[in-house]
């Protein structure tokens, strides 16, 4: 759990450098940041999909804020992988995506730019990692080489946003 802990204080840490982009959002995207990856706890894992035992943990064991569970459920292009496992129409029915673009884009550009220790990477070295990690022919594997072309359209448009803030001092 020590290097699961890691990545999450690390995405949370980037969640920080987005306060800008999301505004008053900000704190949402920070919590979401820090859990999105509770449902790899042993103890919440239900069905073996991590982003919908998280959220399911999170909604009836906490009553978190519907916005958060949904990030979570939802991070990172989770609902191609539920498509592989075959849990998209339970993870669609019970967590629909956020309609809001630029959070879903903010945790994405989150999780996916901060390795599994916690240091900051690129979206292209992190999907190669992921790739390494789980194999190419795991569901890991299909669902990430399924996802990058979103993965990284959502990096490109955070980064847009970051480029686009202004800069004092």
């Amino acid at each position: 759990m020590h290097r699961g802990w890691a990545h999450s204080r690390g995405v949370a840490q980037r969640a920080l450098d987005l306060a800008g982009v999301v505004g008053d959002d900000a704190g949402l995207l920070s919590s979401a940041a820090v859990l999105h990856d509770v449902g790899y706890a042993p103890r919440l894992a239900k069905t073996g999909f991590h982003p919908l035992d998280g959220a399911r943990f999170l909604r009836d064991a906490h009553g978190a804020e519907e916005r958060l569970t949904r990030l979570v459920a939802n991070h990172s292009y989770a609902l191609l992988e539920a498509e592989e496992r075959g849990l998209r129409e339970v993870l669609e029915t019970e967590f629909p995506l956020l309609e809001d673009q630029r959070l879903v884009d903010a945790l994405v550009w989150c999780d996916m730019t901060t390795t599994p220790d916690g240091d900051r990477t690129t979206a292209n070295e992190r999907v190669a990692e992921i790739l390494s990690r789980y194999g190419t022919g795991s569901v890991v594997g299909w669902f990430i080489r399924r996802a990058s072309p979103q993965i990284f359209a959502a990096v490109e448009r955070v980064e847009a946003a970051l480029a686009a803030q202004p800069r004092y001092g």
